[in-house]
């Protein structure tokens, strides 16, 4: 299957057909611009795995675009099962879905035997090359899959907090004077944002890990202001290198062999943004440790500790060839064809980039890297997103299904381009794109050079009112959100969720794909219709009762209900059972709330009962894994009474932090008496409000330890 001496193999071809037998809803397979639910492909396209550069891809094609998961998801209201076809060359991916005649086995030699339609669906995977390789998740359930699934590919690295806030980008921020004007804006503006971005012209002539010395004089002292303001720079990092004997990376890459090599043995040259480029071979480990050490602070000439890197171009896009890619019978590492690693190409440029963020603060801090390709354990090395999208409201929409394909394909840190990519967004679905970005796991507003400026005070007064009000309500959710991600990385659980997943016996979940969960405790509904004035919103299962998350009322109806929406957000329901831990402020950027108090909202199920989690630690070093410095902690409403516990005993991690208030959703009667007390056994009375409206029971100026066991008794 493959040749070891440079000449040209061509395709090979490898295949195999798998049957699902009562199966009829199968998911998974990312990248597309798709509906969740797979199609049937019988009449029409197979799906491709094969990552290309597509700007302004089309919606509805089964076309592969920047990343590749070649794993499949079959569910019924009993099962979930999976395949991993481990595979990196350019795969089809066939889908029959049908009826089958069933033969029931008779009782009786009298009786004959009864016929019933089952469904079934066929799935063929075809690959160019490559062997079989393939693996079958058993579940039973959708998270035992997941589980199954990192046992494989690995789980989801564990993000610095600052990369779970708001990131600001743009190609491109023209020089050191725009990034400080756009940094003093949100804060004239009172917007909350981590981290500015810089896209390829803050680059000496598209040279990476260099500065344009006329526009960025002196980057060293632009990372310092920001870094005063507790805020981060992100650069870009492509996987094309100029051609250029007078560019030490050039040089030095090209000295060492290090490129990879056309059929004839020569280094391919391909062109891309600096022009005539050639192309690092990340498939070689000792191509990926160089690579990693162009990181270091003394190479990597006025980097700082708060810069970060977005890895772009990494499919690989490779201008004027077929497809805008590298051609496949270019050479790799130990006489590998590219055909053969293609889809692995941009995996591993992400790991080397992230091992060299580890490596430049000998091992302490860990990295943010996001990425445009990917492949199946990409989620270890960062993040990912749904690459050049459009500003038209079908992107917006079709953003949702996507992001939920990629996170059951165990790449939780994912997001798509708030306002779409390419074009100018209106107003009125900038602020949609705000409100929905702000409940998914990763948050960028990005935009082209020929967009115009938007960022998000340039729009009036009321709007920039609305996305202020976006952005912040996602810094009071960090907490909850960090907490998803600590899940995502010990137990491969999923941080943005079909219903579905949550709801596994209810059929009326299993194709939608315009609502989500986030985590178990939130259901999210983006708007993505222009002038909407109401929403259809399914509230899954009979038994569940739901409360208005900013409200806090109960939601009277079940089922399929009609929602009335404004402009001001977007619905979003928390889950009867479940306690969220947010903050009780939004600050300028993550770090400005470390010592933010806390609020719990305490959401009761039809047993008057609740459970939620809380995770913290330092937010951007390894002490949580190599100190087991971390809280981990357990929030349960049971028979009247909230208690704090520990959930890992093992995690130690003091903080002068508190819970400041407690709200209640669906508390039957007003109280006479509530107190707090301690572990120690002090006890002291707690002032609190009823609404008997809502019947919403807030308890303030708790002051309680986070680090401690406590409870909160309601009599």
């Amino acid at each position: 299957f493959s040749s070891f001496s440079i000449i040209s193999t061509g395709p090979t071809s490898v295949g195999m057909d798998f049957s699902l037998h009562g199966y009829d809803h199968v998911y998974g397979i990312p990248q597309h611009a798709e509906t969740l639910l797979l199609k049937n492909t019988s009449d029409g396209d197979a799906y491709r795995l094969y990552n290309l550069d597509i700007f302004g891809h089309k919606i509805h094609e089964k076309i592969g675009i920047y990343g590749s998961v070649p794993l499949l998801l079959a569910h019924k209201p009993n099962r979930t099962s999976g395949i991993f076809w481990l595979n990196s060359s350019e795969t089809l991916v066939d889908i029959s879905t049908k009826a089958v005649a069933e033969h029931a086995p008779s009782r009786s030699a009298a009786e004959t035997a009864k016929q019933r339609a089952v469904p079934r669906t066929d799935v063929r995977w075809m690959s160019e090359s490559g062997i079989i390789d393939v693996f079958l998740l058993m579940g039973p359930t959708a998270f035992d899959i997941f589980k199954q699934f990192a046992q494989l590919t690995g789980t989801q690295a564990l993000p610095p907090l600052f990369s779970l806030g708001y990131h600001q980008c743009r190609w491109n921020y023209e020089d050191e004077q725009d990034v400080k004007a756009v940094d003093a804006g949100f804060d004239a503006h009172g917007i909350p944002y981590d981290a500015i971005w810089l896209d390829i012209e803050h680059t000496d002539g598209k040279r990476y890990f260099t500065w344009d010395k006329q526009k960025f004089q002196n980057p060293r002292k632009m990372q310092e202001h920001l870094r005063k303001k507790k805020r981060k720079l992100v650069v870009i990092i492509d996987p094309h290198i100029k051609v250029d004997p007078s560019y030490t990376l050039y040089a030095q890459a090209k000295e060492k062999g290090y490129f990879v090599k056309d059929r004839n043995g020569q280094d391919f040259e391909g062109i891309s943004w600096p022009g005539s480029s050639c192309y690092l071979d990340f498939t070689n480990p000792e191509v990926r440790k160089w690579y990693a050490d162009q990181f270091a602070f003394k190479t990597y000439k006025a980097s700082t500790n708060i810069l970060f890197v977005w890895n772009d171009m990494n499919e690989p896009s490779v201008f004027k060839e077929a497809e805008l890619t590298m051609q496949k019978d270019a050479v790799h590492y130990n006489n590998w064809e590219h055909r053969e690693v293609h889809n692995l190409y941009g995996f591993y440029q992400q790991m080397a980039t992230a091992e060299g963020l580890i490596r430049r603060s000998s091992g302490k801090e860990r990295p943010f890297v996001l990425t445009r390709s990917f492949f199946a354990g990409s989620q270890k090395y960062g993040a990912v997103w749904t690459g050049d999208n459009t500003a038209e409201w079908s992107y917006l929409k079709i953003s949702i299904p996507m992001l939920l394909t990629i996170n059951m394909a165990g790449i939780s840190f994912c997001g798509a381009d708030v306002g779409g990519f390419i074009g100018d967004p209106e107003a009125e679905l900038l602020v949609r794109w705000y409100q929905a970005g702000a409940y998914q796991p990763f948050f960028r507003g990005h935009s082209t050079m020929e967009s115009k400026r938007r960022e998000p005070w340039l729009f009036g007064e009321k709007n920039t009112q609305l996305i202020r009000r976006a952005i912040s309500e996602r810094y009071v959710l960090l907490p909850y959100l960090y907490t998803l991600f600590y899940r995502a990385h010990t137990a491969a659980e999923p941080v943005m969720r079909c219903l579905w997943i949550e709801f596994p016996g209810k059929m009326e979940t299993f194709d939608v794909e315009n609502e989500y969960m986030l985590g178990n405790a939130l259901l999210v509904h983006p708007v993505t219709e222009k002038e909407a004035k109401t929403v259809t919103v399914l509230f899954p299962g009979s038994e569940e009762i739901w409360y208005d998350f900013r409200k806090f009322k109960r939601m009277e109806d079940a089922g399929t209900v009609k929602i009335p929406v404004t402009l001001e957000n977007i619905p979003v329901f928390q889950r009867g059972g479940t306690v969220i831990p947010l903050k009780t402020t939004a600050g300028k950027s993550t770090e400005w709330m470390i010592d933010t108090p806390y609020e719990l909202h305490v959401a009761l199920d039809t047993e008057a009962c609740a459970i939620g989690e809380l995770y913290t630690d330092d937010g951007h070093s390894f002490q949580y894994l190599h100190k087991k410095q971390f809280l981990y902690r357990k929030f349960t409403f049971h028979k009247n009474i909230l208690s704090s516990s520990c959930v890992d005993e093992s995690g130690q991690y003091h903080t002068t932090c508190v819970v400041e208030r407690v709200i209640i959703l669906g508390f039957g009667k007003q109280p006479t008496f509530v107190t707090a007390s301690s572990k120690d056994g002090e006890k002291k009375e707690v002032v609190f409000t009823y609404d008997t409206k809502t019947s919403a029971l807030t308890l303030e100026k708790l002051s309680l330890s986070v680090d401690a066991d406590w409870e909160i008794c309601i009599t």
